[in-house]
């Protein structure tokens, strides 16, 4: 089904020269990102520096992203502060977009009973539909496949999963207990066509930014059935899942460097993440190239 996009695009935040939040980037950028395969976008997540914007500069980013875009929203709204999230679940819901993202409280590490508890009150602040982002490398916890589960059946709109636990054999359960109509989003390139294989819809992807279309073809040729197709389109973009992030370079550095290589005002990331490295944009070049 899709709700949110068979490509949904993680968009990066741009800034400008000096770190404010440049609109006008992101407007353009959001367009950019439409006409090149993305049929989907998610703003402020964790690719789009989450942790250092400020609500009012969240919202400001809804706001101006969905004056230029028609394409479905969805906000990341998580915090590891309930009450936080539940307010600016509250506001985005407000300004006009189509889904919240709730990422699973970080560094708190709370009990699945807790977690059952945080995800029922923050989608209880909206009647947006809510997708959960487990990503247990970022957050320190993993949400339970039987916490998943429950919060599926319980919640009438927490309807899905952006899955970046690296697990497939517990997506597939997920997938074959959950209601049928609960969406399982990649939310890791590399395994993108596996959790296909597996019932996944599609994919909330960072790679998107330079090969939505490609994402797009891969999916469709699994849809059809040509999995031969999907697998040679996957083989040639091993490159940019492995490019997107280091230890040297993590998510979301490497993706603005390759943006501003192609000519996209997205400026550097703010602090913690800082600056590109030495050598990145021209190793972003050799990416594109390889592409081609």
């Amino acid at each position: 089904m899709a709700t949110f996009g068979k490509v949904c695009t993680a968009m990066v935040t741009p800034f400008d020269e000096g770190g404010s939040l440049d609109l006008d980037g992101a407007a353009t950028l959001a367009g950019w990102l439409v006409e090149n395969g993305s049929d989907g976008l998610v703003l402020s997540g964790t690719t789009g520096e989450s942790p250092v914007l400020s609500d009012a500069e969240a919202l400001a980013l809804y706001r101006a992203v969905r004056e230029v875009v028609s394409v479905p929203l969805l906000a990341g709204t998580g915090s590891n502060d309930t009450a936080h999230a539940v307010e600016l679940t509250e506001r985005a819901t407000e300004v006009g977009v189509d889904g919240i993202l709730s990422v699973t409280p970080y560094y708190s590490k709370p009990s699945q009973e807790a977690l059952v508890e945080h995800f029922r009150t923050v989608a209880s602040a909206t009647d947006l539909p809510v997708i959960i982002y487990d990503i247990p490398g970022r957050t320190g916890r993993k949400v339970a496949t039987n916490t998943l589960l429950r919060l599926s059946r319980e919640v009438d709109n927490i309807v899905g999963v952006k899955d970046a636990a690296g697990d497939p054999a517990e997506s597939a359960r997920l997938v074959a207990q959950a209601p049928g109509e609960f969406e399982l989003y990649s939310g890791d390139d590399s395994l993108t066509l596996a959790l296909l294989s597996v019932g996944g819809v599609g994919a909330i992807s960072v790679a998107s930014h330079w090969v939505g279309r490609q994402i797009g073809e891969m999916i469709a040729a699994y849809e059809k059935g040509d999995v031969l197709t999907a697998r040679r389109i996957n083989a040639q973009l091993i490159e940019s899942y492995d490019y997107e992030s280091s230890e040297a370079a993590p998510n979301p550095v490497p993706t603005k460097a390759l943006l501003r290589v192609l000519g996209l005002p997205v400026g550097e990331c703010r602090l913690p993440m800082g600056r590109a490295p030495q050598g990145l944009e021209q190793r972003a070049r050799e990416v594109l190239a390889n592409l081609s």
